[in-house]
């Protein structure tokens, strides 16, 4: 498979197959695509009953549901469009063990698997941090796209080394990377500082990927500048 992300900031991943060749996305997700190409729709990918997959979209927004699209009438080509201003990057899992944001899976080739992944310690900061403790896990081997909220920007880090990162802006990190939410300190801090009540700490090694503009934080701005109904 070749493939290709376009436009950005508003992209769109472009997949050219071989015969015989296959990408799962989530479910309404296809933009366009040649007639050379079939889709058979199916429930998500990694291990379980399909009750339990269902609990696992509770968790993480995603469907249960996943559409596969094969080159089978001869060479093909699909587009996937970004839902929401930012990047799609990728990853190649099997030499990348990748735990992201919920909501960031985009597409994958046939061998990635997905699960819930509870990270951090404190589940106070898990419920009202946002993005904290529930995020998704991807193993197996194949490339996985994920779906990026404004612009992206990595750190490695290096042993016992840590970042204190915004709550949402963290999009995903590496296996080997710890994570924690911690809770803003100091009344003052939390009543006039305008950050919230958590921040999320990520310890190395590992590297991370933070976005720059989370779904939360674009609608909080414009949120002036939306009628109300009287």
């Amino acid at each position: 498979m070749i493939y290709e992300v376009h436009n950005r900031p508003l992209p769109v991943l472009i997949c050219k197959l071989d015969p015989g060749e296959s990408i799962q996305c989530q479910r309404g997700a296809m933009s366009w695509m040649t007639p050379t190409i079939s889709m058979q729709t199916g429930v998500g990918s990694g291990k379980g009953s399909v009750l339990g997959k269902m609990a696992k979209s509770i968790f993480t927004g995603e469907s249960i549901f996943r559409n596969t699209y094969t080159a089978t009438n001869g060479p093909g080509e699909i587009a996937f469009a970004s839902s929401f201003p930012g990047d799609i990057i990728s990853f190649d899992i099997g030499k990348t063990r990748l735990i992201a944001q919920k909501s960031a899976y985009f597409a994958s080739t046939l061998g990635v698997e997905m699960e819930v992944a509870f990270t951090g310690t404190k589940k106070v900061g898990g419920i009202f941090g946002g993005e904290g403790l529930i995020m998704q896990r991807f193993t197996g081997n194949g490339t996985v796209f994920l779906e990026i909220d404004g612009c992206v920007y990595t750190y490695e880090l290096g042993s016992g080394e840590s970042m204190l990162i915004d709550t949402g802006y963290l999009a995903a990190m590496e296996e080997t990377v710890t994570m924690d939410v911690e809770t803003i300190k100091g009344v003052g801090n939390i009543i006039a500082g305008g950050e919230g009540l958590f921040n999320t700490r990520v310890t190395g090694p590992g590297k991370i990927w933070l976005q720059t503009m989370p779904t939360v934080a674009l609608a909080n701005a414009i949120r002036p500048y939306i009628p109300t109904s009287n």
